[in-house]
């Protein structure tokens, strides 16, 4: 009887300590948060106050975020058959760099006018690249599984002629992240057409963003690569701010390169495409494939292009 009586008291006692204890924490709360910088004490708020996490317990919790979205990387990683796990990019940079045009790749009066820029690689330390991927004639479903499951960021600049069956199939992959730019209404060789032409080709595609994507872009890919002073000033008419191409270009089958050393460099933009067996070896997922095992055996991540913009 004794013995139960004592167990009593024990429990009485820790059941005190542990309410003393709270007790004593959330007036150390409010004593340190609730002062002011010269020292005098602020009252609290009516209502409970609550006592956030210990600090300990959201890093585990963080961290076991962090195993979870690599295990699923694994996985994906896997399942789609590549070599090794993508690298994950850098965070965004605070401060943008500073886009030019390419050395070479000006127009007249390219400063005075503030044209956009045509540049192949963003200046950044970062060991990363940036994937681009233009038109949007094959629109392959297993590909947006694929770059969603391993979380691969990339651009698409889209033709309203190559997309215009299947808008909903850009929404998706809007929907997951990417970012959608132009590619202008009708990809044709933009030097060759009046001032007045390529405007239509540019603001009209502009409008066909808006209507079918929500907003217009403010980055535009001339199709080929080719463009004149006429291209830049039209695109600046229609809210256009940058025009990248591209330093490398990836095939199913193999790479093709701007720069004699044929390699890879940070910041580097590659282009790829929307095709598949009617005009490839293979198919995107088979593309990306390619892209995704040799960037990673390099040590490049990919990162995504407007962060850096």
């Amino acid at each position: 009887m004794r013995a139960v009586v004592q167990n009593d008291k024990n429990r009485t006692l820790r059941a005190l300590w542990v309410r003393g204890g709270i007790a004593v924490l959330a007036v150390a709360a409010v004593v340190s948060g609730c002062a002011s910088p010269d020292g005098a004490q602020v009252r609290p708020a009516a209502g409970p106050q609550h006592l956030q996490a210990p600090p300990a317990r959201a890093l585990d919790s963080y961290a076991a975020k962090l195993r979870a979205a690599h295990a699923a990387r694994v996985a994906a990683t896997r399942h789609w058959k590549l070599a090794a796990v993508p690298l994950t990019a850098p965070p965004p940079p605070a401060k943008k760099p500073v886009i030019k045009a390419r050395k070479g790749f000006e127009v007249d009066d390219q400063e005075e006018l503030n044209l956009p820029p045509v540049f192949t690689t963003v200046p950044t330390k970062d060991k990363v690249v940036f994937l681009t991927i233009d038109d949007g004639s094959e629109k392959d479903p297993a590909f947006l599984r694929m770059m969603s499951d391993l979380k691969i960021p990339y651009t698409a600049f889209l033709t309203d002629k190559e997309i215009r069956d299947d808008y909903g199939y850009f929404r998706r992959m809007q929907a997951q992240g990417h970012t959608l730019n132009n590619h202008t209404l009708t990809h044709p060789y933009l030097p060759g057409l009046s001032y007045r032409e390529q405007k239509r080709e540019i603001c009209g595609m502009q409008k066909v963003m808006k209507k079918q994507f929500g907003r217009a872009p403010t980055v535009l890919r001339p199709p080929f690569g080719n463009y004149n002073r006429d291209t830049l000033v039209a695109a600046k008419s229609c809210g256009i701010k940058y025009a990248p191409i591209w330093d490398e270009e990836v095939y199913v089958d193999h790479w093709e390169y701007r720069e004699d050393d044929r390699d890879l460099h940070p910041g580097d933009i590659v282009l790829t495409h929307f095709r598949g067996r009617d005009e490839w070896k293979g198919t995107m997922v088979d593309d990306m494939r390619r892209f995704l095992n040799r960037v990673t055996a390099e040590g490049y991540a990919v990162a995504r292009l407007e962060d850096y913009l």
